[in-house]
């Protein structure tokens, strides 16, 4: 299985698993395991009980209620979480939680409820920003974290409304780190914090702590077969997040760079076998989409080493600007740190010779394919 970049794709040597969504749309999901080892301890001073936590927190997290009609006129019901983001009344949660929205109504743990509106969303990272008209005496924004700062160990707290359960508390250890989740339309979420804190359908959107009550992620995925709670659940990390929100406040919109490729990963321990440089194989390039235009050579052929299929006979990424690649997820980092039109210079091997590529990055496009 593969997506396009910048989605990054499924590497072959990364496993899948099926996930899902928080809310109550059912919506299914796929993440992926991706190693990477470049966190910093966070700090322990200052830290707070669970409780501290939740006293700091329970004023500002708040419980989402939306209608949706279809395109055939269908009425529905969402539910899920949010927090407040600013005293000028933004609030966070995810783009599934609001995607289709009609009316959305804010309930805030003081028993007050207020009408919002959506303010922008962005599905290729599950952010969404809503605002509401509420006064400055309700409004008590979160401190904001910094995700990079987070290690495999952290303690951490969920607060949210599973199941309209609003103010529900729970608590864990940050599990994993910079997992790839799929976005609601279909490209890749990367760093990705993974949180053995219980939550479940409605906690989507609401906030995920460090012990010094800063919002480190944003609850959003869970993996399970039953679709309930079963240990390991996922939360966008607030480093995205702030980025993402800023702009949807600022523009009402977020424009990611797009290279238009669909990619595997060539791992060294397999690419002398096969003749490749080690990196990132072009698989497909899409018509017409920057990759192509620059020239970069897709794959003529697969090649089965130990069960998975490997791309050859094309391009494989080895660095951009200089900076070595060697995974998808690196691949796609690098690509959503520009803009588009922003140009690229890739370092490409083919057929045994190296060589470099300018590329003028494109614009993401809606929906991956």
């Amino acid at each position: 299985m593969t997506a396009l970049l910048a989605a990054a794709a499924v590497g072959a040597t990364t496993a899948a698993v099926v996930t899902a969504t928080l809310d109550s749309s059912g919506t299914k999901t796929v993440t992926r395991n991706v190693t990477v080892t470049n966190a910093q301890p966070t700090s322990s001073a200052s830290a707070l009980s669970v409780n501290g936590v939740w006293t700091r927190a329970k004023s500002s997290v708040v419980d989402i209620k939306v209608q949706t009609t279809s395109q055939l006129g269908q009425q529905g019901e969402a539910q899920g979480s949010g927090f407040v983001y600013s005293k000028t009344g933004y609030i966070i949660t995810n783009d599934h939680v609001v995607s289709g929205a009609s009316s959305v109504s804010v309930n805030f743990p003081s028993g007050a409820t207020y009408k919002a509106t959506v303010v922008g969303a962005d599905p290729s990272t599950d952010i969404a920003v809503i605002k509401v008209n509420a006064p400055a005496s309700v409004l008590k924004p979160l401190a904001v974290g910094n995700s990079s700062k987070l290690v495999v160990g952290d303690p951490v707290v969920a607060v949210g409304s599973p199941f309209g359960l609003d103010g529900t508390v729970t608590a864990g250890i940050v599990s994993a780190l910079h997992r790839q989740i799929d976005a609601p339309n279909n490209f890749t979420i990367n760093d990705a914090i993974q949180t053995d804190a219980a939550i479940n359908h409605g906690n989507s959107g609401g906030p995920l702590f460090n012990l010094r009550g800063e919002v480190v992620g944003v609850n959003a995925q869970i993996q399970s077969d039953s679709g309930d709670n079963a240990g390991i659940g996922f939360a966008i990390p607030s480093n995205t997040m702030k980025s993402i929100a800023d702009q949807l406040i600022s523009k009402g919109n977020v424009k990611h760079a797009y290279l238009g490729v669909s990619i595997t990963e060539i791992p060294s321990a397999v690419a002398g076998q096969l003749g490749e440089a080690a990196g990132v194989a072009v698989k497909e390039t899409i018509p017409g989409q920057p990759a192509a235009k620059a020239g970069l050579k897709a794959a003529t052929s697969t090649r089965a080493l130990d069960g998975q299929q490997y791309p050859t006979g094309g391009d494989v990424i080895t660095a951009i600007d200089g900076q070595s690649v060697s995974s998808a997820a690196e691949l796609q980092s690098l690509i959503d740190a520009h803009r588009p039109g922003d140009q690229v210079r890739l370092t490409v091997t083919r057929g045994g010779s190296s060589r470099s590529v300018t590329v003028t990055l494109g614009t993401r496009p809606a929906q991956a394919s």
